[in-house]
């Protein structure tokens, strides 16, 4: 299923970082890309369709853009923004002013932030992206192989400086100012093959890749004939989700890590905060929340320009972002 791309040559300008070495202060404070392109193929986890997805190496100050080449006869691109969010039912979808759209975005979002990469080109041949095995893992895997690479310019990050929170009953999400970027999550189930979870983690040294990346998404088998009923789920199968039935946990595997859930709940909060569109220097607290509360509480903070500034990212402030120092056998180091 994998097909590796030829390499792409990258300006004189691009710094080569290899992280089994101490990193100069220069290399701490760049943008990054990919070294080479990939392809993955797979199936969307909603449509039900195949998809061939492309990741490209992009210049610095580019962003993250989708692509639908499938689509010719009007705009095809799509930023990565938070704006741009379209729908949160059970993923997130992107949404440009022409009516192009891209579907489940997070787990590819979550990769490409957790893995310290902030500009690239992602094409795709259909409306979602392919879910894989429900995890980032596969897209970890080929960003690392592919190799990340320094641009000669600053990384800019956004950091908080004051606490915004949006709250949806008994549930809320809230970010709050921090040295780093931190995650606090809780999830409470009625099932007892999940029941209540709680996992805090700090994104700098690699711990995405190591703690994260691969905890699949999961849902209830009462809830599968009713996400086919309103076109959902029409591509999941235990080969790309962890389903829960009455106490049970139907993939033969069972769980990868015993706290599964809360964790995969945390991946996606990777990826809807990336598409803020620069690494986040916070503490995102959440309780019970979800792709639309994420989403919300990044309108909340740009909406209120006095919750945050945007700067240019300092030695000490980059050593704390995503990525710094990762390398491709953290893959293979569970926590």
């Amino acid at each position: 299923m994998l097909q590796k791309v030829t390499k792409i040559e990258l300006p004189e300008s691009v710094i080569r970082i290899n992280p089994a070495l101490a990193f100069s202060t220069q290399e701490l404070r760049v943008q990054t890309t990919l070294n080479t392109a990939f392809t993955l193929v797979g199936v969307g986890l909603h449509s039900g369709r195949p998809a061939r997805l492309r990741v490209l190496p992009a210049p610095a100050d580019f962003g993250v853009e989708f692509r639908r080449v499938d689509i010719t006869d009007r705009n095809h691109r799509i930023p990565a923004r938070f704006d741009l969010v379209n729908d949160t039912q059970l993923c997130t979808r992107l949404c440009n002013e022409a009516g192009v759209e891209v579907a489940t975005v997070e787990h590819l979002m979550a990769a490409i932030s957790g893995c310290g990469v902030h500009n690239v080109i992602i094409e795709i041949d259909g409306p979602e992206i392919p879910i894989m095995d429900g995890s980032s893992d596969l897209f970890v895997r080929e960003i690392l192989s592919a190799g990340v690479v320094g641009l000669g310019r600053t990384v800019k990050v956004l950091r908080v400086l004051k606490a915004v929170t949006v709250v949806d009953g008994t549930a809320f999400a809230e970010i709050s100012s921090s040295d780093a970027f931190e995650i606090d999550f809780d999830i409470s189930f009625t099932d007892q093959a999940i029941g209540q979870q709680h996992h805090n983690i700090n994104m700098q040294n690699g711990s995405f890749v190591r703690e994260l990346s691969d905890c699949r998404t999961f849902c209830m088998r009462s809830d599968v004939e009713y996400m086919r009923s309103i076109g959902l789920a029409h591509g999941g199968s235990l080969a790309n989700a962890v389903v829960i039935d009455d106490g049970r946990v139907l993939n033969p595997e069972g769980f990868r890590r015993s706290d599964e859930c809360v964790r995969h709940k945390i991946l996606d909060v990777v990826g809807d905060l990336a598409l803020a569109g620069m690494p986040i220097l916070g503490c995102y607290r959440g309780v019970r929340a979800g792709h639309k509360m994420t989403n919300q509480l990044l309108r909340a903070i740009f909406a209120d320009p006095s919750s945050y500034e945007i700067i240019d990212a300092n030695v000490e402030q980059s050593a704390r972002l995503p990525g710094v120092g990762l390398c491709i056998g953290d893959l293979e180091v569970a926590v």
